[in-house]
């Protein structure tokens, strides 16, 4: 039945093509294997905090511009380490729920593009705030950050103004619209600036920007996520009159079809689309 398990997750991890499976995955091996190591650590009487402190030396970003020439891999690593299990329990749950509602509209490529350069606009917020005000220079030279929540804030966002008034039902609170949830969770990263975690709150918000702005173009017609894109081969089909078409023609037609859907959505709500225009939202997303 282990081995059962085993293969159950390998699957969903690395084979399903769901990308929020895969970074949850991915974060979670991480969090478990780096604990696991952390025990001989803390047995032998060096204690965690020297093992933490490592972690976030050569995996953290960091505030120093002094460091990043030595250190500017941790643009992408500091994505994937969190300081406790309660950060990656909370960061994990909201990009599982959040994920989903996501990939309902949109594809895959674009998940890895809001969750990658969301990492990375939150960590150059972060990088900016600490080089620019000067309330954090006696703390610059060693700062730094770690964590998933730039990433699954941008998440969070783009799929709060995607879909604006598509609800989900929270514990004591109820149904809750997805463009309030977003709000208060920035209005709390807004006051967090105050705190002895500003770090954090710098990042989450710049996350969150780039979420929002990939959305708010994406609805103009321009779609960054078209950097992860593979130019597909030139195929000819043929439409209902037997003439050959340009399968390019055939995509655009559909991606017209998409984008007015989605301004629907975004004035009027899910609720109000159609049972063809919800199919063709759910078909869309499996491509």
């Amino acid at each position: 039945m282990n081995n059962s398990l085993l293969k159950d997750l390998k699957f969903k991890v690395f084979q399903s093509g769901n990308p929020a499976f895969f970074y949850i995955g991915i974060n979670v091996l991480i969090f478990v294997v780096l604990a696991l190591i952390n025990v001989p650590f803390f047995l032998s009487g060096n204690g965690g905090s020297t093992y933490e402190g490592l972690i976030r030396e050569y995996a953290g970003f960091p505030a120093s511009i002094a460091k990043l020439p030595t250190r500017f891999y941790t643009i992408l690593t500091y994505q994937f380490f969190h300081g406790g299990i309660m950060h990656v329990l909370f960061n994990m749950l909201w990009l599982y729920w959040m994920g989903k509602i996501f990939l309902d509209f949109l594809k895959p490529r674009q998940f890895h593009f809001v969750y990658l350069f969301g990492g990375f606009a939150g960590a150059l917020l972060y990088l900016l705030a600490y080089n620019v005000f000067p309330v954090f220079e006696p703390y610059t030279a060693g700062a730094n950050i770690i964590g998933s929540s730039a990433a699954v804030m941008a998440i969070v966002v783009a799929t709060a103004t995607l879909v604006p008034d598509y609800s989900i039902r929270l514990l004591f609170l109820g149904d809750v619209k997805l463009k309030y949830l977003a709000l208060g969770y920035i209005v709390l990263d807004l006051i967090g600036i105050a705190s002895t975690d500003a770090g954090g709150s710098f990042a989450h918000l710049g996350g969150a920007l780039f979420g929002f702005l990939y959305i708010f173009l994406l609805k103009k017609g321009t779609d960054w996520s078209k950097l992860f894109k593979r130019k597909p081969k030139l195929k000819v089909v043929k439409n209902d009159f037997g003439r050959a078409t340009d399968r390019r023609t055939v995509e655009k037609v559909n991606q017209d079809e998409i984008d007015r859907i989605l301004d629907k959505i975004s004035t009027s709500g899910y609720d109000k689309l159609s049972k063809t225009e919800k199919e063709t939202l759910f078909k869309a997303s499996k491509h």
